[in-house]
């Protein structure tokens, strides 16, 4: 397990800096996109995410961040909620900064969405994507 927060980077992505880490040096790259309102230090204070975390460093190189106007990333206009297009910019940009090619994409709950359209939109740069207690649509539609 990690006994300390990884270094954090920061990428710019328009006028956001935003906010990552990458944890283990092994062969795969694994990018983690987490829940939309979590927080890439703090997620180290909590064992039970330190222990998953650590867990999946063990296997890959593991590349997290925190999507604009969350946790770490800088602040966006209350009134301008990102885009998921936004989202996807971000995790290409950070794919960029740690020189990743192409990675496997794990994405949990609300991290799913943009994670399955990233993958759509770029295939070439997703090796595999899992979607952990994710959803196509938060509401119901008739079809």
């Amino acid at each position: 397990m990690a006994s300390q927060t990884p270094e954090t980077g920061y990428v710019k992505v328009g006028d956001l800096h935003v906010a990552y880490q990458v944890v283990g040096r092994e062969p795969l790259d694994l990018v983690f996109v987490r829940e939309y309102f979590d927080h890439l230090e703090a997620g180290w204070d909590v064992p039970s995410m330190a222990r998953f975390m650590s867990r999946l460093a063990s296997f890959s190189r593991l590349i997290m961040f925190d999507q604009g106007g969350t946790g770490m990333s800088d602040p966006t206009a209350l009134d301008q909620h990102p885009t998921l297009e936004l989202w996807m910019d971000e995790l290409r940009a950070v794919m960029d900064a740690v020189g990743s090619k192409r990675a496997a994409v794990v994405a949990s709950g609300g991290g799913g969405p943009m994670a399955a359209l990233f993958a759509a939109t770029y295939p070439e740069r997703v090796e595999r994507l899992v979607l952990v207690n994710s959803y196509a649509r938060l509401l119901g539609a008739s079809d």
